[in-house]
């Protein structure tokens, strides 16, 4: 077999080249447009088919240099980089002055995720598997997606989950399709039992909240590399004395490398809160969003298909139920508790689409429905500051928790 090992410069370009070419495809095919699979998801799950051709061929096999023991790769500081920038969305400010409807379903996406994260270990252990296996089909790719599948996965795959990585990727794109595909009907479903109407004017939302648009110039830019680097250094510090401790205690508990800064930059976002100082906001969200692009090209091109196979009947087992517990979920509690009303019906659509797969997908599920049927300011205001500045936050912390009790107790 011809193998290949691309250094570090070798491994960035052609984790551009795949970007551009997912790119390319997204704009000449309606499918991957109408169901919002990113574009690096795209150009890197079609370079792993090929490595799968290749590799139950025995023809050849394509992969990156494995760091030194001790340090971490350019996939992993973009990694790192990624769950900083959502850190410092983590505005506490934000959250006070956003209202009883942000809080409401901030509260109902988090009993989700800790849903998501009971059903896939439960589900595993029954199927003979990996109980880790089933965290990787729970609130990590549903919930959190495709990024924070890339960024936790491997984490699976380091306390014995052989395969979680795969297994998580797929079950992020099958979520992207599902949930855009059931949450419509559940909303019809809940407007004709009862016959809700939209309510117009509704008031009271401070829209400033979702303005991020700012004018990006060098300094700017410059400033928001500052705040992010900071952040990342103080938190890989903390982490290493931290785990450091942990180990010499027997303490078995192990922080991933993203934990602190990403912690660090929620401490920074909120003492600048408290001390009304702004944040270059807009050029973190840039930054955050080019490092999780090339960080999903660089994990998606090495994906080693082939782990999938004996997984499948266990993960589609899986990818089911947790379906039918999202649609039950938005039908009987998300609409319960945003109030029972039009607004409560959309968000419950937008909910599915969330909860199954990203944000853009839950704004089109709002859209569609709405299109049809009448606005939703609520909807609209509710989801997007959920979605951008909090649950990934929140999904994050709740997932090393189900990891350290999965591998302490299962």
């Amino acid at each position: 077999m011809f193998e290949y090992h691309m250094n570090m410069a070798e491994t960035v370009g052609f984790a551009i080249i795949l970007l551009l070419l997912g790119r390319w495809i997204k704009k000449k095919v309606n499918f991957f447009e109408k169901f919002f699979i990113p574009a690096p998801v795209i150009g890197g799950t079609l370079f792993s088919i090929i490595l799968l051709i290749g590799h139950q061929t025995g023809t050849f096999n394509l992969d990156t240099i494995k760091p030194a023991p001790g340090e971490i790769s350019i996939r992993d500081l973009l990694m790192i980089a990624f769950f900083t920038t959502v850190g410092f969305s983590a505005s506490l400010k934000i959250l006070k002055k956003a209202g009883r409807g942000v809080a409401l379903f901030l509260l109902a996406a988090t009993v989700l995720v800790i849903l998501q994260d009971i059903v896939g270990p439960v589900l595993a252990k029954v199927l003979g598997i990996n109980p880790l296996l089933g965290l990787a089909a729970g609130s990590i790719p549903l919930t959190g997606g495709h990024g924070t599948s890339g960024s936790l996965a491997p984490d699976l795959e380091k306390l014995g989950a052989a395969g979680a990585t795969v297994v998580a990727f797929t079950s992020a794109t099958y979520g992207l399709i599902s949930g855009c595909l059931i949450g419509g009907p559940i909303a019809r479903r809940l407007m004709i039992k009862y016959n809700l109407k939209p309510t117009e004017g509704k008031a009271g939302f401070d829209t400033s909240l979702l303005n991020t648009e700012s004018e990006v110039t060098e300094d700017s830019l410059f400033s928001a590399v500052i705040y992010i680097s900071i952040a990342m250094g103080i938190g890989a510090t903390v982490n290493i004395l931290l785990n450091n401790f942990f180990a010499a205690h027997e303490i078995k508990i192990k922080f991933p490398a993203y934990l602190m800064g990403m912690v660090v930059a929620a401490i920074i976002r909120n003492i600048l809160d408290y001390n009304h100082k702004k944040l270059p906001f807009n050029e973190i969200g840039i930054i955050g969003n080019i490092s999780l692009s090339l960080f999903l090209s660089m994990a998606l091109m090495s994906m080693k298909l082939w782990e999938l196979i004996d997984l499948a009947l266990p993960l589609i087992i899986i990818l089911a139920v947790q379906t039918v517990v999202m649609a039950l979920f938005a039908y009987y509690v998300t609409f319960n508790i945003m109030g029972r009303d039009y607004d409560a019906a959309v968000i419950a659509t937008g909910h599915c689409g969330f909860g199954l797969g990203a944000t853009p997908n839950a704004m089109a599920n709002m859209e569609t429905f709405t299109a049809a049927n009448g606005p939703s300011i609520k909807a609209f205001f509710i989801i997007p500051i959920v979605g951008s500045l909090f649950i990934d936050f929140v999904n994050a912390l709740v997932i090393q928790g189900f990891s350290w009790g999965i591998v302490t107790f299962m």
